[in-house]
């Protein structure tokens, strides 16, 4: 009878709460829910009423109060929690029920009905409720209980592909292993073909909401590899559907991922092996067992199985491992089947389009796999199809690039994209610095081409400059750099030709390097070709100086640029083995009229400011025992060292530019350089003795290591502290002549102001006496008696200043003017006799003599 009751009771419970649960009573529910469990084990009459009551937990919650969320939030949460771990109920109907129930969190159409005073819960309630609770890990953990039951299976499966929408629901599977137990489902028997569907939905969405590398770790494992080669080579042989067809690519991606981690058994499985030789079945035509009997068709799920299976042979290329294999799959051969010019489609079922993209893939993946394969891609006749499909490139055939892909951007209406991508294989050849590979280029005239290649892509760059011809046009920079280094021959057939196309680059305007296109990085390449293919053939670098190349060096590094600067500092010293080229830095004039050497002393203080020198404030060594110390190298403890390792002390000389300044103006020479105030000539001081400032540097740096490791000797010691000392008194010695330039240009600076004040006191005396003047004219002119007293004075300065001798027989004239009518004294023109009326002349007839004697009247004279 109790059991009869029972059972009524929870008739009545479910009918009571079918149109919902209310909030308050969901843990109420759960317990009963707990004690039906209990009971099912033993008597199977509540199996029904208990998967009736499951199914209401699937319906929409119902609240009374918009905070009853938030207040029954962990009570709801642990109650769907414990929903889960009902899965451990030996009844398939209950475990069915619950994954139903859970499946309709997902559920947004809004109850039909409602309990009188309630309204229903937040359409995501439940499914951050089950976050909340872990009910994704338990279900995880539940599929061991319904390994062995197919339908049960299916339905945890569709669950959880449900749950896995969210990060935090894939986080909890993670815990729970989920990656590696649904792989290991894949290849289940199931006639429906759910089993492997669910699963790999599941699988992408771990990999799309949390750590790649986390589920990747977890299906690296030898029995995941297994399992997924098996369903793959199932699908690939026996899947004709669009969806088996697109399933075999969702794989595809997955064994990509897998390949990319270096403890996945890819190799060990075989797996890999299958994949690389499916990459090369149709070019490479090697007959092979793993792929026999399989036919491709032209369809788009296959055309993307082509590209997938293309980039696991790129990945698989950055495993040393793999060369073998790649080697012994025709590999090679394959890729070079694509480089060649698009005249017509390799397969006639691909389109243009298709084909394009695919020659494009190929050829960036050639450029992972041959250097790798730097025999077979010499034996393959590589650099020789490579550098005709360049001539190809820059042909006048027609050609009209899509430009849809990847691997096809900027390439529309072109062959861009084509020259791109065979140039990133040659690039990666010779970054090898293989002389086998190198050799072959240049003797099939591979030097005279990149530059008439090089020409038509910065004719390219003047109609339109974007990143990607700026990008080739620094890989064929490159390239060239790398096949002139070393060899004089090569550098004389870059010489005059390349010499003219690397000006232009130099020439750049500095405001585009800020432009993010590539600019900077275009410069680096010319300035390195300028030092590999210039550098060391005395016809180019003439040609160079010629062209007025140091000028244009020498205005780059007055732009101050730190990524610049050092490669440029180290392209001058070593063009300085030139005899011409200090000239042609001497005679370098910046903005407002910089010289060279001011340029490089100013380039040595900006260097010491980064990298912390003490120096005071007048830019004189504050520390003579450690001149030219770093911050960091003080902070550096002693560390003793091997001797065939060089020092920090040594190693600071290639991290910064102060030994090449040393260098150049050793060069220019330290005496007598234009342009330099004292405060350059104080840090000249330094820079002069930089390399005697360096040597005690090592000798310090050697004695501090000798002490922590041993006792010198006497003798010893005392030739290292000689040393020592010997190297403070260059630093004082450096000090005082320091101290005697600021004090010279002190005593300049004084003397200057002085002759500056001199020169306002001398305008101020002037205004004055102009004043004073100005004054007493105005007192003449408005004052009778003033003026009477000014011609008194005048009468009387003129009378002191003539002579008291008399000359014998001499004339005097007057120097005033009789009957005067002016109240100013005269002027400074002054009309006088010039022959006396006794003697007789032409001006003897007037007293003011006013009227000349005309020509006419002297010559008549004369005659007389």
């Amino acid at each position: 009878d109790l059991e009869k009751e029972q059972l009524k009771a929870l008739k009545k419970v479910a009918k009571r709460f079918e149109h919902g649960l209310p909030l308050k009573d969901v843990e109420q529910m759960i317990r009963i829910l707990n004690l039906c469990a209990e009971k099912v084990n033993k008597q199977a009459a509540f199996t029904e009423p208990l998967c009736e009551l499951i199914q209401l937990c699937g319906l929409p919650f119902q609240k009374k109060r918009l905070s009853d969320e938030t207040s029954y939030s962990v009570a709801v949460s642990k109650a769907i929690a414990q929903l889960g771990c009902l899965m451990r109920v030996p009844s398939s109907q209950v475990r069915i029920q619950i994954c139903k129930s859970v499946i309709s969190f997902y559920n947004t159409e809004p109850p039909r009905k409602l309990l009188s005073g309630y309204q229903p819960t937040s359409a995501g309630y439940k499914i951050r409720m089950a976050e909340l609770g872990g009910l994704a890990e338990t279900l995880v953990l539940a599929l061991a209980q319904v390994e062995n039951h197919l339908t049960e299976k299916l339905w945890v499966l569709k669950a959880l592909q449900h749950l896995s929408t969210t990060g935090e629901n894939c986080r909890l599977m993670m815990k729970a292993q989920a990656a590696s137990r649904l792989c290991l489902y894949l290849n289940g028997v199931d006639p429906s073909g759910q089993l492997l569907f669910r699963s790999s939905g599941i699988l992408w969405n771990l990999l799309e909401n949390t750590s790649k590398e986390e589920v990747v770790n977890q299906l690296s494992s030898l029995e995941c590899v297994h399992a997924l080669k098996e369903v793959f080579v199932e699908l690939l042989m026996h899947g004709f559907r669009h969806c088996d067809r697109q399933l075999r690519n969702d794989l595809l991606v997955i064994a990509t991922l897998l390949a990319e981690n270096p403890a996945a058994p890819m190799i060990e499985s075989g797996f890999a092996e299958l994949l690389v030789a499916l990459a090369t079945s149709t070019e490479a035509k090697i007959p092979n067992p793993l792929v026999k009997g399989l036919k491709l068709t032209y369809s788009d799920e296959d055309f993307e199985m082509k590209k997938l299976l293309f980039n696991v042979v790129a990945v698989l290329s950055k495993d040393p491992r793999a060369g073998e294999l790649l080697n012994e799959n025709g590999v090679m051969p394959a890729l070079l089947h694509y480089v060649k010019p698009n005249q017509k489609p390799a397969f006639q079922d691909w389109s243009v389009a298709q084909y394009e993209e695919l020659q494009l893939h190929a050829i960036a993946v050639l450029a992972s796999v041959a250097p790798l394969l730097v025999d077979k891609y010499l034996s393959s006749q590589a650099n020789t199809l490579l550098l005709v499909f360049l001539e190809w490139c820059v042909g006048q055939d027609p050609f009209f690039g899509q430009g849809n892909s990847f691997h096809g951007t900027g390439g529309r209406g072109g062959k861009l994209a084509q020259m791109r991508y065979s140039l990133r294989v040659l690039r990666s050849v010779v970054s090898l610095y293989d002389e086998a590979v190198n050799m072959n280029l240049c003797d099939q005239g591979a030097i005279s081409q990149l530059l008439d290649i090089l020409k038509y892509a910065a004719n390219k760059s003047k109609e339109k400059e974007d990143a990607i011809i700026l990008e080739i046009q620094a890989d064929l920079l490159f390239l060239l750099s790398v096949l002139c280094e070393n060899d004089l021959h090569r550098k004389d057939l870059f010489s005059y030709e390349g010499v003219d196309v690397l000006i232009p680059f130099i020439q750049m305007d500095p405001k585009k390097l800020q432009s993010g296109l590539g600019h900077n990085r275009l410069l680096l390449s010319a300035l390195d070709c300028l030092w590999s293919c210039v550098i060391g053939c005395y016809v180019a670098e003439d040609y160079f100086l010629e062209k007025q190349g140091i000028s244009l060096l020498l205005d780059l590094l007055a732009l101050k640029k730190k990524n610049l600067c050092n490669i440029i500092l180290g392209i001058l010293v070593e063009f300085c083995d030139n005899p011409e080229t200090v000239s042609h830095i001497s005679i370098w004039r910046g903005e407002k009229d910089l010289t060279a050497a001011k340029l490089l002393i100013q380039l040595w203080r900006q260097e010491e400011m980064e990298l912390g020198v003490k120096r005071d404030r007048y830019g004189k060594i504050a520390d003579v025992k450690r001149p030219l110390a770093s911050s960091f190298q003080k902070q550096q403890k002693v560390i003793p060292l091997p001797a065939h390792c060089p020092s920090f002390t040594i190693v600071e000389t290639a991290e910064n530019i102060r030994a090449k300044i040393y260098s150049l103006l050793c060069k220019l020479g330290f005496q007598s350089l234009p342009g330099l105030s004292a405060k350059d000539c104080v840090t000249l001081a330094i820079i002069q003795h930089y390399i005697d400032f360096k040597v005690g540097e090592v000798w310090s740096e050697l004695y501090a290591e000798l002490k922590e490791e041993f006792k010198p000797v006497a003798s010893d010691e005392e030739a290292l502290e000689v040393i020592s000392k010997a190297s403070e008194g260059i630093g004082r010695k450096v000090v005082a002549l320091q101290t005697e330039v600021l004090e010279k240009q002190h005593h300049q600076e004084i003397q200057d102001e002085e002759k500056v004040y001199a020169k306002v006191q001398a305008v101020c005396k002037q205004r004055e006496i102009v004043n004073k003047s100005w004054k007493n004219f105005l007192t003449r002119t408005s004052n009778y008696e003033a003026l009477k007293k000014a011609k008194r004075l005048q009468d009387k300065s003129i009378e002191a200043s003539r002579s008291k001798s008399k000359i014998r027989n001499g004339v005097f004239h007057p120097t005033d003017i009789k009957g005067l009518g002016t109240t100013i004294g005269s002027g400074h023109l002054v009309t006088i006799q010039s022959t006396p009326q006794l003697i007789g002349g032409p001006l003897a007839l007037t007293d003011l003599a006013l009227r000349k004697p005309s020509a006419c009247e002297g010559a008549f004279k004369k005659t007389k």
